[in-house]
């Protein structure tokens, strides 16, 4: 299982890589489906999340020991570059022997870093559509993500939305396919 965890996780940091990567000079500020975050906002949320992994998976420290390391802008004068280093680092983190096995420490508690690693996919997945979205992108995801993903976020759906992690649901089209009716899950009209 921890292989094919690793895996899923390297391709969706992959997939959203792609994405950025597509970002050009001149949509860093232009808007995205998460309505109050800019593409360079969540480009620099991605990149901090997995800048997150280092410390928590790999170094077994807690948030309060790393502190505001990782608050504000992480993107800098190099926003490509900043995220290839970030994703870089997080996948070779959750790849290290027994690295799905250990408990990190999290905001809201600890957790197995194999949820965390789900956590990790799944927003890395939603978000990729999102980057998409808004820099005019192809915006179909894998299906193998998407099953993965809609597995993760389905029985949670309504608690994503409560905690403020993502838009409440909306109902997808009676004929949807799995992207579609993912993405309704968490509040996005494809």
């Amino acid at each position: 299982m921890a292989g094919t965890l690793t895996a899923r996780h390297a391709e969706a940091v992959e997939l959203f890589g792609r994405r950025v990567h597509a970002v050009r000079d001149d949509q860093w500020d232009d808007p995205t489906p998460c309505t109050e975050w800019s593409v360079r906002d969540l480009v620099n949320h991605l990149t901090g999340e997995q800048l997150w992994v280092v410390p928590l998976v790999q170094d077994g420290l807690r948030i309060e020991d790393v502190g505001d390391r990782f608050d504000g802008d992480v993107l800098g004068d190099d926003p490509v570059g900043a995220w290839d280093r970030a994703a870089a680092a997080a996948v070779e983190a959750f790849r290290q022997e027994g690295a799905l096995e250990r408990t990190v420490h999290l905001s809201y508690g600890d957790t197995p870093a194999a949820d965390y690693c789900h956590q990790m996919i799944d927003d890395a997945v939603i978000h990729a559509w999102d980057l998409s979205r808004a820099i005019g992108a192809d915006e179909r995801l894998p299906a193998a993500l998407v099953g993965f993903t809609t597995r993760d976020i389905a029985p949670q759906a309504a608690a994503l939305s409560r905690s403020g992690l993502f838009a409440p649901p909306v109902t997808p089209p009676a004929d949807a396919d799995p992207q579609t009716r993912l993405l309704a899950l968490v509040g996005r009209a494809a």
